[in-house]
């Protein structure tokens, strides 16, 4: 059997911008549900390139 390479297999290898996009995407829903904080401004912090940001919870938070 002929052993395919990984890219062919695999379509976020051929699509990496959209992988990234998918991914920013899953983390910042993710972390909405858990913090409290809008989804839209956890994909601004990810996607803002070299700058680390902390998500704080919004006050009155029941978490």
């Amino acid at each position: 059997m002929r052993k395919k390479p990984l890219i062919e297999p695999n379509s976020y290898l051929k699509a990496p911008e959209k992988y990234r996009q998918d991914l920013i995407t899953n983390i910042s829903s993710s972390t909405a549900i858990e913090t409290g904080v809008p989804a839209e401004e956890i994909a601004r912090i990810l996607t803002q390139t070299g700058k680390a940001e902390t998500v704080k919870k919004p006050k009155g938070s029941g978490q």
